[in-house]
């Protein structure tokens, strides 16, 4: 038993790695064929490097790989080994990516391609490896550290970090590259949400309702998904409630709320999204 768990291990490792270096070439791709000869940055680390290898005439991997070090260091401190070697090797091979896709020429020069294409390669490239267990910039290590210390969320450091880099864009190049920036940023911030959590996201459905059990049957029967039923009492009223907890695929959100809407058009309705679902009996069923 010991020995197939090694196997095992040593696979999922494997697969890590070519992930990794999936996800880490494509990022090579899309800042040296779109972003980078079309003047248009990233935010992050990657979005400093960019610039300080325009001014200074020095290649792009060299600060990508330099500039994220010490943050490596932070983050191994701060979350763990298997994220700082997993954030080290995927920064490795971006780097040397870069380095390698430097003499060849851009796809497209076009403003409306070149951060259209750049931003969907970009976002694939970094979901990938933060799926794997990576990061390719230091910024959210930092916002990390910095949470602790003042109100601000991680994800609302990151956006202002973000900001004035991009916006650095507008004095280091020009204030047009600074707006095809922002696309760009903005795309593969989308598509970084749809490698995550897949085409197919998850749901989680909670209904409160007097007609729970007809509402139940009916989407056991339609969607072909469990529910389970809470026993809930009412706050205001003090009388008990019955409430539906399932969980749903995005493409199945609109039948939910028609079967709703046409067993009690009162009922209270709740929908949220679900990074991640395991166990039970979740699977992808056919919608009746």
């Amino acid at each position: 038993m010991v020995k197939q768990h090694d196997k095992l291990s040593k696979l999922g490792l494997l697969w890590r790695g070519i992930v990794l270096t999936i996800g880490a070439a494509l990022v090579a791709v899309a800042l040296e064929i779109f972003l980078v000869p079309n003047n248009i940055i990233d935010g992050g680390i990657v979005g400093i490097s960019i610039i300080v290898s325009h001014l200074s005439g020095l290649p792009l991997g060299i600060f990508l790989f330099l500039l994220n070090l010490p943050f490596l260091v932070i983050g191994y401190k701060q979350i763990g080994k298997t994220f700082a070697f997993s954030t080290l090797y995927a920064v490795a091979i971006m780097s040397i990516g870069t380095t390698l896709l430097h003499p060849v020429k851009a796809l497209t020069y076009s403003p409306f391609l070149a951060p259209v294409f750049g931003g969907v390669i970009l976002g694939i490239g970094v979901g990938l490896v933060i799926r794997s267990g990576g990061s390719l910039d230091g910024t959210e290590i930092i916002a990390i550290l910095f949470t602790k210390k003042t109100p601000f969320s991680v994800g609302e450091i990151v956006m202002f970090f973000n900001l004035f880099i991009l916006a650095s864009a507008g004095f280091v190049f020009s204030w047009d590259s600074a707006m095809y920036s922002l696309i760009a940023y903005y795309i593969a911030f989308k598509v970084i949400d749809v490698t995550l959590e897949g085409l197919d996201q998850s749901k989680s459905v909670w209904i409160i309702s007097q007609e729970a059990k007809e509402i139940g049957d009916a989407i056991m029967s339609r969607l072909g998904r469990g529910v389970t039923y809470l026993h809930g009492e009412g706050a205001f009223s003090g009388g008990t409630k019955r409430v539906i907890f399932c969980v749903i695929t995005r493409l199945e959100e609109a039948k939910m709320k028609s079967i709703v809407q046409e067993l009690d058009p009162t009922a209270f309705l709740a929908v949220g999204n679900i990074h991640d679902v395991k166990g039970g009996r979740f699977k992808k069923r056919a919608i009746h």
